[in-house]
C-alpha cells in the first residue's frame, strides 16, 4: 500500500476513535444522523424519539455504557425542547412529578437486587398497552401526591429500561387536552429524569469521558432536531396528534413487550 493512502487511513481511524471510541467512524457519524431525526420525532408527537434511539445506540455501545450515555444525551435534548416550548409546560403538574422523580432516582441508585430488564420491559409494555385500551379516570384530577408518586415509579423504571417517555405520555395524554401542554411538560419531566438517572450512575462510578465528543456532536443535532419538530408541532391538527400519538404508543408497547418475552425466552 503506498504510503500516502496508509496515512490516510491511520488519521481516520483516529478520527474514528476520538468521536466514536470502539465503533466504525460511519456508524459514530449515524448516531448522531439518529439523534436529529429521534430529537424531531420527539419534539413533534411527545414521545418515541428516546426510545428509537436507545434501540439504535444498543448495537454499537458496550451495554455498561447504554443506559447513561443514552441518558446524557436525553437530557440535552428534552431540556433544549423544554426551553424552546417553556411557555407551554403546566408546571403544576410537573413540579410534584420532578420532585417524586429525586426519591426513584435514590432507590434505583441504592437498589441491590433487581427485577431482569426483560421483566421490566415486559410489565411496562403491558401497562403502557391496558392504559389505552382501559378507560381510565381523568387524570387532569390527580392529587400532587399522586403526580409524585407516579414521578418516583417511572424514574425507577427509567434506571433499567432506559427510556420511560411512553409511561409518562400516558400519564400526560390524559391529564392535558392541549397537545403544546403536553409535549413542553414532558420535556420538562423527562429532562429531570435523565438528569437524575445520569447523576445516579455517575455516583456508582461509571465512566463516560471516552464518549464526551459523541455525546457533545448528538447534543448538537438533537437541538436542531428539537427546532424541526417544534415547527411540525404548531403545524398539527389537534385530533391528527391524539390519534398519530396512539398509534406509536401502541407501538412501542409491542415492541416492549416483544423484547421482553424475547429476553425471557432466550
Amino acid at each position: 500500500m503506498p504510503e500516502g493512502k496508509r496515512e490516510g487511513f491511520s488519521s481516520t481511524v483516529t478520527l474514528a476513535e476520538w468521536i466514536a471510541p470502539g465503533m466504525p467512524l460511519w456508524v459514530g457519524l449515524g448516531l448522531v444522523a439518529a439523534s436529529f431525526f429521534t430529537s424531531a420525532l420527539t419534539a413533534a408527537f411527545g414521545l418515541g424519539g428516546g426510545v428509537t434511539l436507545l434501540a439504535l445506540m444498543s448495537f454499537a455501545l458496550p451495554v455498561a455504557v447504554l443506559i447513561p450515555l443514552h441518558g446524557v444525551v436525553q437530557f440535552a435534548s428534552n431540556a433544549g425542547r423544554l426551553g424552546v416550548q417553556r411557555r407551554a409546560v403546566r408546571w403544576d403538574k410537573a413540579m410534584p412529578f420532578i420532585l417524586g422523580g429525586l426519591i426513584g432516582a435514590a432507590i434505583g441508585a441504592l437498589t441491590v437486587v433487581t427485577l431482569p430488564e426483560a421483566v421490566l420491559r415486559l410489565l411496562l409494555g403491558s401497562f403502557i398497552m391496558m392504559t389505552i385500551v382501559l378507560k381510565l379516570p381523568a387524570l387532569g384530577r390527580l392529587k400532587d401526591w399522586q403526580y409524585a408518586l407516579a414521578g418516583a415509579v417511572t424514574t425507577f423504571l427509567s434506571m433499567f429500561v432506559g427510556a420511560s417517555g411512553p409511561l409518562n405520555a400516558v400519564l400526560f395524554t390524559r391529564a392535558f387536552s392541549e397537545r403544546k401542554q403536553v409535549v413542553a411538560t414532558m420535556a420538562a419531566v423527562n429532562a429531570s429524569q435523565h438528569a437524575l438517572k445520569v447523576a445516579a450512575f455517575l455516583v456508582a462510578g461509571v465512566v463516560l469521558g471516552p464518549y464526551a465528543v459523541l455525546a457533545a456532536a448528538m447534543t448538537v443535532t438533537g437541538f436542531l432536531g428539537t427546532l424541526a419538530g417544534t415547527s411540525v408541532l404548531g403545524r398539527l391538527d389537534e385530533r391528527l396528534f391524539r390519534k398519530a400519538l396512539n398509534i406509536m404508543l401502541i407501538v412501542l408497547a409491542f415492541e416492549l413487550v416483544r423484547r421482553g418475552l424475547a429476553g425471557l425466552i432466550g
